[in-house]
């Protein structure tokens, strides 16, 4: 089993990520490791200050967790954000530039500290391609 490292850490194909209570658990598929990870300007990611990388819908399971959940949308409702309702913590969104995709929280991954990736970019939320 090959495996990515991001700084000091190993990203394994199937990597587990956790809120910060440890009440959801997600289970992703990375076998590139991190890909495309990025910051956001839009008004709920620039508040939530989130480093997001992106899996195929296919590339995210809830192991544990869905009934605490909690599901937040805005603008459009087209995204579709999740959060802990323990903690609080972001743990991933249903992308609104590419429904087909899942971005999800770096910050959660196990044994992962996204300050490790170095210079991440930011993307122009604020002038959204699906608002022309």
């Amino acid at each position: 089993m090959k495996t990515k490292r991001v700084g000091p850490t190993d990203i394994k194909p199937v990597h587990l990520a956790h809120c910060h209570c440890g009440a959801v658990e997600l289970e992703l598929s990375l076998p590139d490791g991190v890909v495309d990870p990025r910051r956001c300007d839009c008004s709920i990611c620039r508040r939530k200050g989130a480093i997001v990388a992106s899996v195929p819908l296919s590339g995210l399971r809830v192991v544990r967790g869905q009934d605490v959940l909690k599901l937040y949308q805005f603008n459009t409702c087209t995204a579709r954000h999740y959060f802990c309702s323990v903690c609080g913590i972001y743990t991933h969104h249903q992308r609104r530039s590419n429904p087909d995709q899942y971005g999800y929280n770096v910050g959660c991954l196990d044994g992962v500290n996204p300050f490790d990736l170095g210079e991440v970019p930011t993307n122009d939320g604020v002038n959204h391609p699906a608002d022309r």
